[in-house]
């Protein structure tokens, strides 16, 4: 029998206009920049979520009618390049953070996000991981001790849970498992550290896992189903959150920030199986799915009730983003050519 006949959804926003689209602010991100001091400072922001969340804060301030600048640092070698920045008025500081002395030149400032470190290619170079993941937190936590700070962590600091249990709160133990996970719980700490010895407000970030058009697993998963390819369960269920959503969040988790430093679980409000997510990518699609492997009874999921309580549900269902995700594979979009590996659980990368 054939795969039903799929369904068809418009882009939500021209090709060109998706990082506009992903960093609109909404009505609570924009109270939030409303109360912060500026200037504000990312660090790290060349990755995949820095320019969306310097944006959401550079259009919240221009709507305020408010000049306080929003500064990138990053070394824009990798996503983004500091063009992409700066033509939307966005301040950039070419630093290489591993560099005391280029972190040292930075400018002071009242609000500081902080989203550096690696995760791919470190199984086999431990250094890296503590050089980047470890001790160079340490040394931006004591730069800015006098800032206030939201870091950005991993969900995966929390050991693996079952899906019938809800996923890990901001009160489960951490339990991470493998060298990357032990690096991010490091960084945390370094913050942490800080934000106890300085009274430094600190807000940590356990995000799991935000999407968007070009990666994150959704697409992970569009690809395989597109081409053929079979779907590992293993991991049989997964966490997800629409980038737009995860950025306003993350904004508003500045309210948060405290001393001791304040975890903060941010995800969508769903465990969601990655059996019927494929499924769903395949009737999108129009292709038969395969699959391979049985699922463990446990997997990285994260509870984030308690920022949906303060903050809202994040309003974009699975349903709108897979349809988003297919409806760009289908025409063709770029895609980052970042797989996210959620299927791994060693916790080598």
């Amino acid at each position: 029998m054939s795969p039903p006949a799929p369904d068809r959804t418009a882009l939500p926003c021209p090709p060109d206009g998706l990082d506009l689209f992903l960093s609109e602010p909404t009505a609570g991100a924009a109270a939030t920049v409303a109360r912060m001091a500026g200037p504000i400072l990312v660090l790290g922001a060349g990755g995949k979520m820095g320019l969306h969340l310097c944006l959401m804060l550079r259009r919240a301030r221009d709507a305020q009618g408010s000049s306080d600048p929003v500064v990138a640092v990053s070394r824009f070698t990798t996503l983004r390049d500091r063009a992409e920045f700066e033509q939307h008025g966005i301040q950039i500081e070419a630093c290489d953070l591993l560099d005391e002395a280029a972190l040292q030149r930075l400018p002071d400032a009242p609000t500081v996000f902080f989203l550096a470190g690696v995760k791919f290619g470190t199984a086999t170079n431990p250094e890296v991981l503590q050089r980047a993941n470890v001790e160079m937190p340490q040394r931006v936590a004591r730069r800015f001790h006098r800032s206030r700070i939201v870091a950005f962590s991993t969900g995966c600091v929390y050991p693996f849970v079952s899906p019938v249990s809800g996923g890990a709160t901001e009160e489960t133990p951490v339990a991470p498992v493998g060298d990357y996970a032990i690096s991010c719980l490091e960084r945390e700490r370094a913050f942490a550290a800080v934000s106890l010895q300085e009274g430094t407000p600190v807000a940590l970030i356990r995000l799991n896992y935000s999407v968007e058009f070009r990666y994150g697993v959704l697409v992970d998963l569009a690809q395989k189903v597109r081409a053929g390819l079979p779907i590992d369960v293993t991991t049989g269920h997964v966490n997800v959150i629409w980038q737009r959503d995860a950025v306003a969040q993350i904004i508003q988790s500045w309210s948060l920030a405290g001393s001791p430093a304040v975890p903060v679980n941010i995800t969508g409000a769903q465990i969601l199986s990655v059996r019927e997510l494929a499924l769903r990518f395949g009737h999108l699609f129009g292709r038969e799915v395969r699959f391979e492997g049985r699922e463990a009874g446990t997997a990285w999921l994260n509870n984030a009730s308690r920022s949906h309580a303060r903050f809202g549900v994040p309003p974009t269902s699975v349903e709108q983003m897979t349809a988003w995700i297919a409806a760009w594979i289908d025409a063709g979009g770029n895609l980052w050519g970042k797989p996210t590996a959620f299927e791994n659980r060693s916790g080598q990368y």
